[in-house]
């Protein structure tokens, strides 16, 4: 996915997305944030927080930080920021996330809602979240990945390579993410609908 091309994609999208994908991907996102509420965490990062649909989900004594590379997706979340007071919603900022600009060990949590098969090169997307990950802190992922057989799998591969309209990669394969060294899968389940999605917690290794 190329930078360029997450930016114009998104730009379309912005205006309708809570609606159309958004309202898709509800299950995990619900999933995630309730997760992390249940952690005895402080720090949140979202990376790829788009028009903010998780941050009115968090504790209130959660301290959340949101990234995108969308200025339109941050407008989007910055309204809900303020028509909902949203005053656990620390920072909404402009970033790309193969460059977080925050110190080694800055959060608690570092969160990724379907966001992951979006980013032009991922390896260094997950690289950047676990560097800014505390030792000992959890991953978030909630995102669609390859199925290796069945029908949907052949539509994926059949839409692929159509990612840079689309906005996202129909064939992403897991491995991108779980061969981040120094992360340890502590959870991994399927989700709805048809268990297209899938949600993952890593835990960063504390040594």
């Amino acid at each position: 996915m190329e930078l360029s091309a997450v930016k114009t994609s998104y730009a379309r999208w912005a205006p309708v997305y809570d609606k159309t994908f958004g309202a898709i991907t509800n299950v995990g996102r619900h999933k995630a944030v309730d997760y992390i509420n249940s952690q005895d965490v402080a720090t949140v990062l979202e990376v790829g927080v788009g028009t903010g649909l998780a941050l009115p989900k968090y504790r209130s004594d959660v301290a959340v930080t949101g990234i995108d590379f969308s200025d339109d997706m941050l407008a989007k979340a910055q309204a809900k920021v303020d028509l909902h007071g949203l005053d656990h919603v620390k920072s909404l900022r402009q970033m790309d996330a193969r460059d977080l600009e925050f110190d080694d060990a800055s959060f608690d949590v570092v969160a990724a809602m379907h966001i992951i098969s979006v980013v032009p090169e991922p390896e260094r997307v997950m690289a950047e979240m676990a560097r800014v990950c505390k030792p000992g802190g959890l991953i978030v992922i909630t995102n669609h990945f390859a199925r290796e057989t069945g029908m949907l799998a052949r539509v994926e591969r059949l839409t692929a390579p159509f990612a840079n309209l689309l906005g996202w990669h129909s064939d992403f394969e897991i491995s991108t993410v779980l061969k981040q060294p120094g992360l340890t899968v502590i959870e991994q389940k399927t989700l709805p609908p048809m268990g297209m999605m899938t949600f993952l917690v890593l835990q960063k290794d504390i040594s």
